[in-house]
């Protein structure tokens, strides 16, 4: 259950990510940066659980790696990677966003 659960979670940071870019691009970056937050927690709900299984490895405990695990591993990494990206474009579509109403600029 304990990859499942890595899976939801990631899953989870991964919606409020994406949901996060689109805001920025409509120019809603204080909404972008919230839900940029709003992953961080899920990101790090996926990592206890993660943790969990370590801890176990750690104390001797025989782990069964299933694909379920494999691919909670895969989608939290995927996520963390996906959160730097998002914050670098919330960045720039902040920073264009400042040129564009500089040089008066509408946008569509």
């Amino acid at each position: 259950m304990v990859g499942f659960a890595i899976v939801a979670y990631a899953g989870d940071a991964k919606t409020a990510l994406m949901k996060a870019l689109d805001e920025a691009r409509d120019g809603n970056f204080t909404k972008a940066r919230s839900l940029v937050e709003e992953s961080t927690q899920s990101i790090n709900d996926a990592h206890n659980e993660q943790t969990k299984l370590l801890s176990k490895e750690a104390g001797g405990d025989d782990m069964d790696v299933t694909f379920i695990m494999v691919h909670g591993q895969d989608t939290l990494m995927t996520t963390m990677m996906l959160k730097d990206e998002v914050q670098y474009f919330i960045d720039e579509y902040e920073r264009l966003d400042k040129i564009e109403k500089k040089l008066g600029i509408e946008k569509n």
